[in-house]
C-alpha cells in the first residue's frame, strides 16, 4: 500500500471535492500522490458505501497500481475461475469464458468480484494516511462557482470554502452536474435492479459456483458471483419494469419479482425464493457529452458519465477518472481550468463507449424470440481467445 505523503503542497489552496463515495475518495488520493491537498465534502453523517458486489477488471487493476493499493484489494477479492452466461428460460450454458491463468496471460491483470464497502473502505484508510486530505461529514453543497482564480462552494449551513478548483464526484444526481451540464433529471431505462447478498451457507449447494454468473432471459436476467472469501453470495436480479423511485435503496417487492421471473428454469427460481429482503434501484444513466468542465469546475464518475450496470464498469470509470485528472494537474502544474479541459479531452470517448455498450448489453442480455436464438448461437461458437478479443478495447486501457 502506498504511503507516500508529499508535504509541499503545490497550491495554497485546496482543491474542493464534493461526493464521499469511490470515486471522490479515488480523486483525493490520487491528488495527494501528487502534492495536491484537498478537502472532501459528504452529505451523509459518515463515509460509507451503499450497495453490495461489484466487478473489477484489469483495466481499473491498472489505476491500483497506480495508486499503490492493490495488494489490500486483492486480500478482499474474489477471483472468480470463469465467466459464465446460462439461459435463464432452459439453463443451457450460453458462453463460459475462463477467468483464470488463460485471463491474466492475455491481460495481465485479474478479473475480480468485490464487496463495494471494502473497496470504499481501503480507499477511505489510504485517505486517512495522507496529511494533504480533509474528511468532511454532514456538507451538504448546495452551489457551486467558479471564480476565475479559484472555485468557491456553499454548505447548507451558509458556509462558503473556497479552492483551488472543484470536482462534483457527486453521482447520478449531481448538483455539481446542473450548473456545468444542466441536463436535467437522468434518462430512465425502464429496467430495475433488485439486489441481495446470501450467506453462502444457504446458497444452493449445486449453485456454489466460483464464478460469475449471468441467466439470461427475456426481459429480465440475475446475476450471481461469490464475495468476501467466499461467505456470501452477491445476487443482482433485473427485469423491465416503468416503475420509478428516485434514489437506489428502496425495499423492493418479492412478490413482484417472482411476476416478472415467472417461467424461469427451476435454478433461477429457486435463488429468487432463497431472498426475503430485497433492496431496489430504477436503472438511469445519461446521454453523453463532451463537454463537463468549466474553469476550475468538473465533474468525475458517474456526475460526468453514468452508465447501465450491464457493463459491470461504473466504479472502475470513476477510478479510471481519478488517476487521469490527477495526471492532468500534474501536467498542467495546478493550473486546473486547462487540466480539466484534458482530462475531459482525455476521457470522454472511452466513456461514452461505456455507456453506449452498457445499452447494448442490455438489449442483448434481456433477448426475446429469434433474437434470443442468435445471441445463443453466435456467443456459444465463440473461442475464448475470441472472447478476450471482444474485451481488449476495455480491459487493455493503460491511462
Amino acid at each position: 500500500m502506498a504511503t507516500t505523503k508529499p508535504d509541499l503542497p503545490k497550491t495554497d489552496l485546496p482543491v474542493l471535492i464534493v461526493g464521499g463515495g469511490i470515486g471522490g475518495l479515488a480523486a483525493a488520493y490520487a491528488l495527494a500522490l501528487k502534492g495536491y491537498p484537498s478537502i472532501v465534502l459528504e452529505q451523509a453523517p459518515e463515509f460509507a458505501e451503499i450497495g453490495a458486489g461489484i466487478q473489477l477488471g484489469p483495466n481499473v487493476f491498472r489505476m491500483f497500481d497506480r495508486l499503490g493499493i492493490r495488494g489490500p484489494i486483492m486480500e478482499l477479492a474474489v477471483l472468480p475461475e470463469t465467466l459464465v452466461m446460462r439461459d435463464a428460460i432452459t439453463a443451457e450454458e450460453v458462453t463460459s469464458i475462463p477467468a483464470g491463468s488463460p485471463f491474466l496471460d492475455r491481460f495481465g491483470y485479474p478479473y475480480a468480484v468485490i464487496h463495494r464497502a471494502d473497496l470504499h473502505r481501503v480507499l477511505l484508510e489510504v485517505c486517512k494516511t495522507s496529511n494533504l486530505i480533509q474528511l468532511r461529514t454532514n456538507a451538504k453543497v448546495t452551489a457551486v462557482a467558479d471564480k476565475g482564480s479559484h472555485a468557491a462552494l456553499t454548505l447548507d449551513t451558509d458556509e462558503t470554502i473556497e479552492g483551488a478548483a472543484l470536482i462534483g464526484a457527486d453521482g447520478l444526481w449531481s448538483m455539481v452536474r446542473q450548473h456545468i451540464v444542466g441536463d436535467g433529471r437522468p434518462r430512465i431505462s425502464g429496467h430495475i435492479a433488485y439486489r441481495a447478498v446470501l450467506p453462502t451457507t444457504e446458497m444452493p449447494e449445486d449453485l456454489r459456483w466460483q464464478s460469475m454468473v449471468l441467466w439470461a432471459g427475456e426481459k429480465r436476467h440475475l446475476v450471481h458471483y461469490p464475495l468476501r472469501t467466499g461467505q456470501l453470495f452477491n445476487l443482482v436480479a433485473v427485469f423491465h419494469s416503468n416503475r420509478f423511485t428516485e434514489g437506489w435503496n428502496d425495499y423492493g417487492d418479492a412478490e413482484e419479482l417472482q411476476e416478472r421471473f415467472q417461467g424461469s428454469c427451476p435454478a433461477v427460481e429457486t435463488l429468487l425464493a432463497k431472498i426475503e429482503s430485497w433492496r431496489m434501484w430504477v436503472l438511469c444513466d445519461r446521454d453523453p457529452v463532451k463537454n463537463w468542465s468549466q474553469g476550475r469546475l468538473t465533474l468525475l464518475g458517474d456526475a460526468a458519465h453514468p452508465t447501465l450496470q450491464y457493463l459491470a464498469q461504473g466504479a472502475c470509470m470513476a477510478i479510471e477518472d481519478a488517476v487521469c485528472l490527477a495526471d492532468r494537474a500534474e501536467k498542467h502544474q495546478g493550473d486546473f481550468a486547462a487540466a480539466f479541459l484534458d482530462y475531459q479531452e482525455a476521457r470522454y470517448l472511452r466513456t461514452a463507449r461505456v455507456q453506449l455498450t452498457a445499452r447494448l448489453y442490455g438489449e442483448v442480455y434481456h433477448a426475446s424470440g429469434v433474437a434470443r436464438e442468435l445471441r445463443n448461437v453466435t456467443l456459444a461458437s465463440r473461442t475464448p481467445a475470441q472472447a478476450f478479443e471482444a474485451m481488449s478495447w476495455l480491459y487493455d486501457f493503460e491511462g
